[in-house]
């Protein structure tokens, strides 16, 4: 069962191919390149990569904006250069999900230059069109205050098309079942050349009805079904992560009350409550929305995230709690996008402080999900606020201290790497943490390693341990007839803290620490006290250390007792 489904308690990490690694000494990362720094990656103990797009594109929107599905974009290489990178990976145990992008493609696309050709062109009915201008061509923006509209009049089609995107990113027509079969075909050809899974990007915009005479999108989840099944026929055991901010009430539609939808699901609620709770050390309000996004299936599992590629959003938050975030993390217009976001890395974020980065990405490891972990955050980087929008937290990886970061030979990479302050890449890199046993990086392996080893975060069932003071979490995961306990401290200086485990008879009176020799044995009441320092955490194992002699080979619904 935990080998069938790997991504239950795996570790995946993100890059995008042209930053993270160049080989032609063009400022391009390629996957020859890519596949020198898979030792790397296999050394950090991550079991699964996921690669940004790389098919070829305008590149206009950081290849979001795909004009050819089937291909690699030659500055990344040949479709060879990525089979050999994929069985690199399998090589190594490492696997590989990549973005499916299919809300929309570029302007540049064969289908769209097709479609605007002639009314009666096969293409036409693959977009959204409209003969008069929609009513609501200034609603539905995804890019507020960058994007002007969601509808363009095209001269040479003589109509109106849809998207929700920016003008050069034309809305494919998902409900048309041409359409459909396609994004079987493509998932279906890249499965063949060695990929374990799909990030889809936008799924409520892919399964949502579209039209000017569309006022309130309807969802169509059986397409999400659909999707599902294809995959399981094809491969198994490979995965669709979903990429969808809707609210708790709905998390159910994606992943299917019977798990015959979604596999995986970034988990936006727990992301942005989990940022407010960085900002005002008030643990509550993330408690809720961890109890708040718990229902799933047993076969589904929520992805947790820090900070990814995009700002983050936090428009699920009050309004208060939202300047709240803004004001800790975000005060300037330079450092805000898109009326609702920060545009930062977590690094900067935070200020540095290497004590809150630490509880920062002990929290992503503990809380119920599998971590997903950004390029470049193992090592602390910063952004580049220079940059426009997004881009200045997508600078190539910083690999040591040669020129340009040991990214590129060349004189002017694609983007800057940062090379001034303390983020520039003298200070920040991965030869320098390397050597350093007390670094960033180092830390980051030695957490990913302990994480690997709690599958009772990926697998069990949790309970948020009540605590007097709003700055603790306390959340315990019971699996198989073991538990394991995490402790937070939210705040800036030390707290005393006493709870009982809850656990019946004497089961919870050991607790054994993880990351140190600072066990905790309960009082005659059954009740542990701990004074945790500022910004720290705890992860505690419930019981001795012969663990895997107890445990059970089925799941039970009463938690483990003391023999």
């Amino acid at each position: 069962m935990i080998d069938d489904l790997w991504y239950k308690n795996g570790v995946i990490y993100c890059l995008s191919v042209g930053t993270y690694m160049d080989a032609n000494g063009d400022g391009i990362g390629d996957f020859r390149g890519l596949l020198r720094r898979l030792d790397y990656l296999h050394g950090l103990g991550i079991t699964a990569i996921w690669l940004m797009p790389f098919q070829p594109s305008p590149c206009k929107d950081d290849g979001y904006d795909i004009a050819d599905y089937y291909g690699v974009d030659p500055r990344y290489g040949t479709l060879g250069d990525f089979v050999e990178f994929t069985h690199g990976c399998r090589q190594r145990g490492i696997r590989v999900i990549i973005d499916l992008v299919v809300n929309h493609t570029s302007d540049q696309h064969a289908w769209f230059r097709s479609a605007r050709s002639a009314k009666d062109s096969p293409y036409r009915e693959w977009y959204v069109w409209s003969d008069k201008k929609p009513a609501n061509v200034n609603t539905g923006m995804v890019f507020p205050g960058v994007q002007k509209s969601t509808w363009t009049r095209d001269k040479q089609a003589g109509a109106w098309y849809f998207h929700r995107f920016y003008d050069f990113q034309p809305d494919l027509n998902t409900s048309n079942p041409h359409v459909q079969a396609e994004i079987l075909k493509i998932m279906g050809f890249w499965i063949q050349l060695g990929v374990s899974g799909f990030r889809m990007d936008a799924v409520p915009f892919v399964i949502a009805t579209k039209g000017a005479s569309v006022r309130k999108p309807v969802e169509q989840y059986d397409m999400l079904r659909s999707f599902r099944e294809f995959l399981q026929w094809r491969q198994g055991n490979a995965i669709i992560l979903a990429e969808a901010n809707v609210l708790p009430e709905t998390d159910m539609e994606y992943f299917g009350r019977d798990g015959d939808r979604m596999q995986m699901m970034f988990n936006f609620h727990v992301n942005q409550h989990l940022f407010y709770a960085l900002a005002s050390a008030d643990s509550k309000p993330l408690a809720k929305a961890l109890t708040a996004t718990k229902p799933r299936p047993a076969t589904a599992q929520w992805g947790l995230f820090l900070r990814n590629h995009d700002e983050l959003d936090l428009g699920r938050l009050t309004r208060a709690q939202r300047e709240t975030v803004f004001k800790a993390f975000g005060p300037d217009k330079s450092m805000q996008l898109y009326d609702r976001g920060i545009r930062r890395r977590l690094a900067p974020m935070l200020g540095g402080d290497r004590r809150r980065l630490e509880l920062a990405y002990s929290l992503m490891c503990t809380l119920p999900g599998t971590p997903v972990i950004r390029y470049g955050d193992e090592l602390g980087m910063g952004d580049d606020l220079d940059l426009p929008e997004r881009t200045c937290a997508r600078t190539p990886m910083q690999w040591s201290t040669e020129p340009h970061g040991g990214f590129t030979e060349s004189d002017r990479p694609c983007v800057p790497v940062i090379d001034k302050g303390p983020y520039g890449y003298d200070h920040v890199n991965a030869a320098k943490q390397r050597r350093d046993p007390n670094s960033m990086l180092n830390w980051t392996e030695r957490i990913i390693r302990m994480r690997k080893e709690v599958p009772e975060v990926g697998w069990g069932d949790f309970k948020i341990i009540a605590t007097r003071n709003p700055a603790v979490l306390i959340i315990r995961y019971d699996w198989r007839n073991n538990s394991v306990l995490f402790v937070h401290n939210f705040a800036e200086k030390p707290v005393e803290i006493s709870f009982d485990v809850g656990l019946p008879d004497d089961a919870g009176n050991l607790l054994v620490n993880l990351l140190s020799e600072d066990h905790s044995r309960a009082d005659d009441a059954g009740r542990h006290k701990l004074l945790i320092e500022a910004y720290g955490y705890r992860w505690y194992r419930v019981g001795g250390l012969d663990y895997l002699l107890k445990r059970s080979d089925i799941d039970t619904k009463e938690p483990r007792t003391s023999r």
